[in-house]
């Protein structure tokens, strides 16, 4: 059967043609001796007249069901039971022994030997089998025995060829040094490596809990615009794109807030979203670009409700998916159970610094700290920063690293926080708090502010410094001032790091490993 080329087209120039991608017979040529006796292989088994992609196919059972129901039989139970089964998957090894041949195959739950023999599906299917390579995706039917070393194994009867593999799986793919390798081929790694799926079928198994712990407690999941006119809800630098059809700039979301917060101005009370975000920032091993949160609402409540509820969210699932409160995460051991630690802001500084908190307040002192951090402020940078802003660049260098056990840190300054509701007692500082483990964020809520007329002020503040240069801070959002207008009743609101939380419950030290396909460099 020939290989399958570009249509010529006639009317194309010399130039159009330059800029196309090698042709199929110019691409196979350029491949290595492995993948080119691959395609020779597919290329005779079509001269055959076998179809090496074909369908129709269906599997009843997959190899771990398999494995939990069946294992612990003898080969005389189960021969008496007559077990027929049908089974899909990737061939992962081979061993033939002339007439007989065994091989594992792996389908999406795990491996099954299967016992592959002359007499069972004839010459000529075994003669063909033979010449099937690792990776390759086969069909079977069988029944299930015990062979003599115990191994729970599917006597071949029929054998289909479903897919033919052409680039031969790498041997030690978990032990390239070079991990971006694993990332930038995401598919290779889920096949080869058990782990990195485990990870993925928690993270799956996770979202799925999140939903029913958020619908048994009274919320309703919503979906709000992905594109919008203006970004806001959060201090980042947006994606910026361009809407053709309307002929206006718009912002792929950097947050869900504003979106949420109307409506609960609507009279939805409790709402929750899973949603894909996105900040035009950098990549390390906490952050990604495009990224996944839960940000929820509570008309009525306050962010001391919402700490027990979010302790008893982690805790819940801690239990279904790691069956555990007591995690292990950068080789420490985490106990998510009991009730986690308070510590205010101010509290926390000052206990790293040795001094009273009323130390804080002298402006001079913040600066003089800061300006010897590992990270230091100095000069005219350093005198537009805030009393506030300087106090948070002590608590992130100096304090977050020491917040191992799960923490509530709260209380913070009302210039690094504009959509929050100030402190009835000091309004220097807001109805706020930040969760901590390892040292790491993972999420972050507050009272919900809802005076407008505050609101309005805060967003003039911040349209200022972006005047400045701060290509982080929120724009002016009149149509959320306005819905504020209408009144938002006393609420409280929460965002919570989903990647961050399953690399918390899935022991991953890099975002990256929970991301199926992070952000990376394009290729040169």
């Amino acid at each position: 059967m020939p290989v399958y080329t570009y249509i010529k087209d006639t009317n194309m120039n010399e130039e159009t043609k330059s800029l196309l991608p090698p042709s199929n017979e110019e691409y196979i040529a350029s491949q290595n001796a492995i993948i080119q006796t691959r395609i020779e292989k597919m290329n005779a088994f079509k001269s055959e007249g076998v179809e090496v992609y074909a369908t129709g196919y269906q599997p009843n059972a997959h190899a771990a069901d398999l494995k939990r129901e069946y294992e612990g039989e003898t080969h005389e139970s189960l021969e008496e039971k007559n077990v027929e089964v049908k089974l899909g998957g990737r061939i992962m090894a081979v061993r033939n022994m002339g007439k007989c041949s065994f091989c594992v195959l792996k389908d999406g739950t795990g491996t099954i030997q299967v016992f592959v023999a002359r007499d069972n599906i004839g010459v000529e299917d075994y003669t063909r089998f033979k010449k099937f390579d690792i990776g390759d995706i086969i069909y079977v039917e069988g029944s299930l025995f015990i062979t003599k070393t115990g191994e729970l194994t599917v006597r071949c009867t029929t054998l289909k060829l479903l897919t033919k593999s052409l680039r031969p799986l790498p041997e030690k793919f978990h032990g390239l040094t070079d991990t971006e390798a694993r990332y930038r081929q995401r598919y290779v790694d889920l096949i080869v490596n058990d782990d990195v799926r485990e990870v993925f079928y928690k993270r799956s198994l996770i979202c799925q809990k999140l939903r029913n712990f958020m619908a048994d407690n009274g919320f309703m999941e919503v979906e709000t615009p992905v594109l919008q006119i203006q970004a806001g809800g959060a201090a980042a630098r947006p994606f910026k794109t361009h809407h053709n059809a309307l002929d206006t700039d718009m912002y792929m979301r950097i947050a869900p807030e504003l979106h949420l917060k109307r409506l609960v101005v609507g009279g939805f009370e409790r709402v929750f979203e899973l949603n894909r975000c996105f900040r035009n920032e950098g990549c390390d091993r906490r952050h990604n670009p495009e990224f996944t949160t839960m940000e929820f609402y509570m008309a009525y409540g306050t962010y001391t409700i919402l700490m027990e509820l979010v302790e008893k969210m982690v805790q819940t699932l801690a239990m279904e998916v790691c069956k555990t409160t007591t995690l292990h995460w950068n080789g420490k051991d985490i106990e998510v159970g009991g009730t986690w630690r308070r510590l205010r802001i101010r509290e926390g500084v000052a206990q790293v610094l040795g001094v009273d908190e009323a130390k804080l307040a002298d402006r001079s002192f913040l600066e003089d700290v800061v300006a010897h951090l590992p990270e230091p402020i100095r000069g005219e940078e350093l005198a537009k920063k805030s009393d506030g802003h300087l106090l948070m660049e002590i608590f992130e260098q100096r304090v977050e690293e020491t917040l191992v056990q799960p923490t509530f840190v709260y209380e913070y300054p009302a210039s690094v926080s504009p959509l929050s509701r100030r402190n009835d007692v000091d309004k220097d500082f807001v109805d706020r708090f930040e969760i901590f483990v390892c040292g790491i964020e993972l999420g972050n809520a507050f009272n919900e502010l809802n005076d407008p007329l505050d609101q309005r002020q805060r967003f003039l503040d911040q349209v200022k410094k972006k005047l400045e240069g701060d290509e982080e801070a929120n724009p002016m959002d009149d149509d959320f001032v306005q819905a504020l207008e209408y009144g938002l009743p006393p609420t409280a609101g929460c965002g919570i790091g989903i990647d961050r939380l399953v690399m918390l419950l899935t022991d991953s030290d890099s975002i990256r490993d929970v991301i199926l396909f992070p952000t990376l460099r394009p290729q040169e």
